[in-house]
């Protein structure tokens, strides 16, 4: 599998998540999921997310709503964190195919899922070092 491999959860069919959304927000989506990082942050500012998706700023606030709403993603201008599907679990074959996180990181200190608050406030630290 290649290192850049993003995939798709496919509860969001299973449980219908996708029938919830305009087809804007699944483009939103399924641009995030494969544009984000390890941590499922994307550092696409709204510009570039509506000239890549061809939409305008009130579709893109649009369908960043309704993903929030389905609790999909979480939001804090300028970042997006794609969130696993509540309910599912990460297989041992994922595990241990996932790269081994960055020392000193969030990830590397836990070993779990960290919240998009604790990684903005990293991000901050790192910013005031700098």
């Amino acid at each position: 599998m290649p290192a850049q491999f993003s995939w798709i959860d496919r509860a969001l069919v299973q449980r219908h998540l996708i029938d919830r959304c305009a087809a804007q927000a699944a483009a939103l989506y399924l641009f995030l999921v494969t544009g984000a990082d390890v941590q499922g942050l994307s550092y696409y500012g709204s510009c570039a997310l509506m000239q890549r998706l061809h939409l305008s700023s009130e579709q893109l606030g649009a369908a960043r709503q309704q993903l929030i709403a389905l609790e999909l993603v979480a939001y804090q201008a300028p970042l997006y964190q794609v969130l696993a599907i509540a309910g599912t679990t990460v297989s041992p074959r994922t595990a241990l195919t996932s790269p081994a996180p960055v020392p000193g990181s969030a990830a590397g200190n836990s070993g779990g899922p960290v919240s998009l608050a604790r990684l903005l406030e990293q991000l901050e630290q790192r910013r005031g070092r700098l």
